[in-house]
């Protein structure tokens, strides 16, 4: 039983809408689109593994949520899982990612040339670079759903692979459970160690099960390419330097990724993927790329600038502070990436990101003299997309979707279709949008 007592048989013996959970007020995708007729439509189902419903939703159902905060409110336990309850999963992934339909094929594209420029940021002000992504190993349940013994099995296979590489990419692995004092100091040093979880939406997913079992960090010689092993993922790969070379961290990005992947190929476990959602990954979040490309930028001008919020939105960027998620802006270093995951390639992703901070590097140049950037405001770096906006009766906007309405007036109670930027995460609060927006911290953000 991986956690509570979603697996407690004897709840059969009950009718659905007596183990329905209440979801009054909750504030998540899930809690959105879980209906009573859906609970008893899917309640009896389970994956090949025995991942349930209520296995699914139990994070959602444990963590109500924030009025202002819209997180996912599930997890996948096993990769069948997004198949077996694809009638909650779509439509959650759906207003997840930008009205991304269970039709839509997602792009990968991990060709490191593609890459245009990402070489020349200028390293006053972007003072690191990284790119992250998660990749799931086929053959094995998610961090939410192993055993003991998968968790173990996930861990050596791992470690064989993560050993044969050669060249800049050799390295060695540190074992959480059995990792020396003088190890783990070294590790919290660099910045690479990563703990217990302590967020309530993790916990509850049960992803921190038998921690630090079967858990560990493996690095490059150079300590610039790490992977993660058995956190919220199975394998967590990271590529990141000093500086502002974005071109040389994607390349090591993607030529470490692509090694490690035939490492595995090879040994009988590829990773996860299909062509509707890419990379299949614990949290609904991360599907397509799983990528998080970002850089700390130290924007001292432009981030008391009114509008900064909106070309952040208006590049397809987020922010962060500098310590990541719920944290502030220290010296005015901010944590700068893609807001986009699925539906898109890792090299466009990347290039928003490359193309944005470039921009906004040069605008902080020019506010540094006095000067205005209103000429330097970009156009919308979206595709416009048709989504239905649940508008209740009131007129007021019920903060269900992750989009700001950059142009125009909000919809009109009774219009049940609007043009949205898409794939932005930020709430629409109200009619006044300009001071109403709140960034989202979703449990796939968390690094």
């Amino acid at each position: 039983m991986p956690f509570g007592n979603t697996h407690n048989k004897y709840k059969l013996n009950f009718k659905p809408e007596e183990e329905y959970p209440d979801l009054s007020k909750h504030n998540n995708h899930m809690a959105k689109v879980l209906t009573p007729d859906l609970y008893k439509k899917l309640r009896d189902k389970e994956t090949p593994s025995g991942f349930t419903l209520d296995d699914v939703i139990q994070t959602g159902v444990d963590n109500p949520g924030h009025p202002f905060i819209m997180t996912v409110g599930c997890v996948a336990g096993d990769e069948e899982s997004y198949d077996v309850f694809k009638d909650l999963f779509d439509p959650i992934i759906q207003d997840r990612h930008g009205g991304y339909k269970p039709t839509d094929k997602h792009k990968t594209d991990l060709n490191h040339e593609n890459l245009k420029g990402g070489d020349d940021l200028d390293p006053n002000y972007v003072l690191s670079s990284r790119v992250r992504t998660g990749r799931s190993i086929k053959g094995y349940t998610l961090p939410p759903h192993c055993s003991r013994g998968e968790r173990r099995a996930v861990e050596a296979l791992s470690v064989n692979a993560l050993n044969s590489l050669t060249g800049e990419f050799k390295g060695k692995y540190y074992p959480l459970k059995s990792m020396t004092e003088q190890e783990q100091q070294q590790l919290i040093d660099d910045h690479f160690l990563f703990d217990k979880p302590v967020s309530p939406l993790l916990l509850a997913s049960g992803m921190a099960r038998d921690w630090p079992d079967a858990r560990g960090i493996w690095h490059n010689d150079n300590k610039s390419f790490l992977v993660w092993v058995n956190e919220e993922d199975h394998l967590r790969v990271i590529s990141m330097e000093k500086g502002g070379n974005m071109k040389e961290v994607f390349r090591r990005f993607c030529v470490g990724l692509q090694k490690i992947e035939e490492i595995f190929k090879k040994a009988g476990h590829p990773f996860m993927w299909n062509e509707h959602l890419g990379y299949v990954l614990t949290c609904p979040s991360n599907l397509g790329t799983g990528l998080r490309g970002g850089v700390h930028v130290k924007l001292a001008n432009l981030s008391k600038h009114p509008k900064f919020e909106e070309i952040l939105t208006r590049l397809r960027l987020q922010k962060r502070g500098t310590g990541g998620v719920d944290t502030a802006a220290v010296g005015s270093v901010f944590d700068v990436s893609n807001a986009d995951r699925l539906g898109s390639s890792e090299v466009e992703q990347v290039q928003l990101v490359v193309d944005g901070v470039k921009l906004m590097v040069e605008m902080e140049k020019k506010l540094e003299k006095g000067q205005s950037i209103d000429d330097m405001i970009p156009a919308q770096k979206s595709l416009e997309l048709q989504l239905p906006c649940r508008v209740p009766a009131n007129g007021s906007l019920v903060p269900c979707l992750e989009f700001q309405l950059i142009e125009g007036p909000p919809p009109v109670s009774g219009d049940p279709i609007t043009t949205w930027s898409s794939a932005q995460r930020w709430e629409v609060l109200g009619s006044n949008l300009a001071s109403k927006t709140s960034q989202l911290c979703d449990p796939g953000q968390v690094t």
